[in-house]
């Protein structure tokens, strides 16, 4: 079985939905517009840089579902993904699951965004497998922490290696599509890592190791590339 994995935030869709979440909340005067609009752009930018703290950027990222019901939540959640992510939906992104599905391949997200936010965005793409960061519900209310390990950097690859453990797979012939340099530890172990929109060092790495480093920003997904997944030594660098 061949897996085609995705990263989620500016590679399948057109910006971070981790901090636009932030900014929806700020928006909603659910958090102080202030402190808490500084503390998600301090964040973003620390991730952007390879210094995230996880455990605090989580923290403060979970702390307002701890705030509101779940039935609030879920109706927040409703709007967010009308009013800000169908917006940056990406037709190249959809075309190129399109073609690995084509393929019989196994779609999974991965993605250190929590899971709240990210379950319904896989279903708008039709992508059944997500791994993300899990925020805790402990009986029908989230309480501000995650469980298990954040799905970030070197914790993607063990979540998924998690999975695959689950699943009695391997990471044979496998591909993985990002835009960052957080996530080359999983990059690196894939057979078939594309750089997708990426930001400088990603694309440093990429072009050093001879990947293909594509936009899904475009009309269409690359045509080069299309065909590769049809015929994994025709792939491009």
């Amino acid at each position: 079985m061949t897996l085609a994995i995705f990263d989620l935030d500016n590679t399948l869709i057109a910006g971070d939905s981790d901090y636009l979440w932030g900014s929806f909340l700020v928006q909603q005067g659910l958090v102080d517009p202030l402190q808490y609009e500084a503390a998600n752009t301090r964040f973003f930018e620390d991730y952007k840089a390879g210094t995230l703290d996880i455990k605090a950027f989580l923290h403060f990222a979970l702390s307002p579902l701890s705030h509101h019901p779940m039935a609030e939540l879920l109706a927040l959640r409703k709007t967010f993904l009308e009013d800000v992510i169908q917006p940056i939906l990406l037709p190249a992104a959809r075309q190129l699951i399109n073609a690995h599905r084509a393929q019989g391949h196994t779609l999974m997200i991965i993605t250190a965004t929590n899971a709240f936010i990210t379950a319904p965005i896989a279903e708008l793409y039709g992508i059944d497998h997500l791994i993300a960061t899990t925020p805790e519900d402990v009986d029908g209310q989230y309480t501000g922490r995650y469980v298990g390990e954040p799905c970030f950097k070197e914790g993607k690859v063990k979540r998924l290696e998690c999975w695959l453990h689950d699943h009695q797979l391997s990471l044979e012939k496998s591909w993985f599509y990002s835009d960052s340099h957080n996530d080359r530890p999983l990059l690196d172990l894939v057979d078939y890592p594309v750089a997708v929109d990426c930001d400088q060092a990603l694309r440093v790495h990429a072009e050093t190791k001879g990947w293909p480093v594509i936009s899904l920003r475009q009309k269409e997904a690359p045509a080069t590339l299309l065909k590769a997944i049809n015929d994994p030594e025709r792939l491009p660098s």
